[in-house]
């Protein structure tokens, strides 16, 4: 049954306590910074402005700062001004239960109670249950998004053509490539590219009929238990892909369960979860880093806390008990 469209979301994304919410959200974990700082010095007034914008389509959108992370592999991350990034907020929190109605069960990228811990616990799932997976990614996904098809697809979803406005806005902001991509940093390109696949999630499952499969943004897994029809149903991904998506997939990653599937950062068999090698040397590295931040008095306890705490949760989803008391109890670790 085809979903009825959102329309009239205008009015309560510019109310004065969403955008208050929206303020609260961009800001946390960033209140030290000079922009937030100076936006909340005249909270009221900014926000107003905000909402004056809205209500025209006059959004400020671009003046992105670039910069390059490497953990866990080399990205350009594109921060939007703190502003921007209020608006995004102010939108997604509207917005965020039609874009969620067109999410299958096993996407996890970016949604509530889904997530990492939770597309590993699900895979690891189907890997017992299957003999055979093919993994699946595209290649450079966020700058391959293409303009066009994204706000067809937003087009399908939002009746409200104040609001698509908007969205062409922030979509027109930023490109790679003529009529591509999306920057990595906003919190509207997480929506925008988890919804660019919501499609392809449900031509897998619902016309290829794919007994088992997870999706975490661009990483995709499908099971069987036949090695022939897995690489065909894989071969007609590629192909609804290709011609729907404009995205190119790269080389199959295809292999007995047995052998271990490689999975954000883990390392999947049918009976057991190892951490990656990578994620190994990882998570030496940070250990080693945050000791000495304690140690030479760069990090309170309560910083170290809240940095070591989500590290060591990373590696207690897999076998990694013995592991961790090792590195934990290696002095060589602390210059």
């Amino acid at each position: 049954m085809k979903m009825k469209k959102a329309g009239n979301l205008i009015e309560k994304i510019i109310e004065t306590s969403n955008l208050e919410l929206a303020y609260y959200k961009a800001k946390k974990g960033k209140t030290d910074k000079p922009d937030v700082i100076e936006f909340g010095k005249q909270l009221y007034i900014n926000l107003n402005n905000l909402q004056q914008q809205i209500l025209t389509g006059n959004i400020e959108t671009g003046k992105y700062k670039f910069f390059t992370i490497y953990d866990p592999k080399k990205r350009i991350i594109s921060a939007a001004p703190f502003c921007q990034r209020v608006l995004h907020h102010a939108i997604m929190n509207i917005c965020h239960p039609y874009f969620e109605k067109k999410q299958i069960y096993d996407s996890y990228a970016n949604r509530v109670k889904k997530g990492t811990y939770a597309a590993i616990s699900r895979a690891a799932y189907y890997n017992k249950r299957y003999k055979w997976f093919l993994k699946l990614d595209f290649r450079k996904y966020f700058d391959s998004l293409n303009h066009n098809i994204l706000k067809q697809q937003l087009k399908s979803v939002f009746k409200d053509t104040h609001l698509l406005k908007i969205f062409d806005c922030i979509i027109n902001s930023y490109s790679v490539a003529s009529g591509r991509g999306v920057p990595i940093g906003n919190l509207t390109s997480q929506y925008f590219s988890n919804h660019y696949l919501a499609g392809a999630d449900h031509y897998v499952k619902e016309t290829l009929c794919v007994p088992g499969y997870v999706r975490y943004m661009d990483d995709m897994i499908l099971w069987h238990n036949n090695k022939q029809i897995l690489l065909s149903l894989g071969h007609k991904f590629r192909e609804y892909t290709e011609k729907y998506l404009c995205l190119t997939l790269k080389p199959f990653c295809f292999n007995k369960n047995i052998i271990g599937l490689p999975f954000l950062g883990y390392i999947l068999y049918p009976h057991k979860v190892n951490l990656s090698a990578r994620s190994r040397n990882r998570f030496i590295e940070k250990v080693k880093i945050y000791t000495n931040n304690l140690k030479l008095g760069k990090w309170s306890q309560k910083e170290f806390q809240n940095h070591i705490v989500p590290l060591i949760s990373f590696t207690e989803h897999a076998n990694t008990k013995a592991y961790r008391r090792n590195i934990m109890q290696d002095n060589s670790l602390i210059e």
